[in-house]
C-alpha cells in the first residue's frame, strides 16, 4: 500500500506499530511511503488496515 505523510523513521515505527496491533496482520516490509502486509481475511479488512493508519495521522493513497 501507498501511504501519505511518511518522511522520517519515526513515521515508519509509528506504521508498524499500527500494523502490529491489528489482528491477522504479518508485516512484510515498511518504509518510508509504503508498506507491504499480508493479512487474514477473516481477523481484518483492508478498510480496518486503512483507518487504524488514517487514525494514527498516515492516510494511505493506493491498496494493490
Amino acid at each position: 500500500m501507498t501511504i501519505s505523510g511518511m518522511t522520517c523513521n519515526h513515521c515508519v515505527g509509528a506504521v508498524t506499530k499500527a500494523l502490529k496491533a491489528l489482528p491477522g496482520v504479518v508485516i512484510e516490509q515498511v518504509g518510508i511511503g509504503a508498506a507491504a502486509v499480508n493479512f487474514d481475511e477473516e481477523a481484518t479488512s483492508p478498510a480496518q488496515i486503512t483507518l487504524a493508519l488514517q487514525d494514527e495521522g498516515y492516510p494511505v493513497l493506493t491498496i494493490k
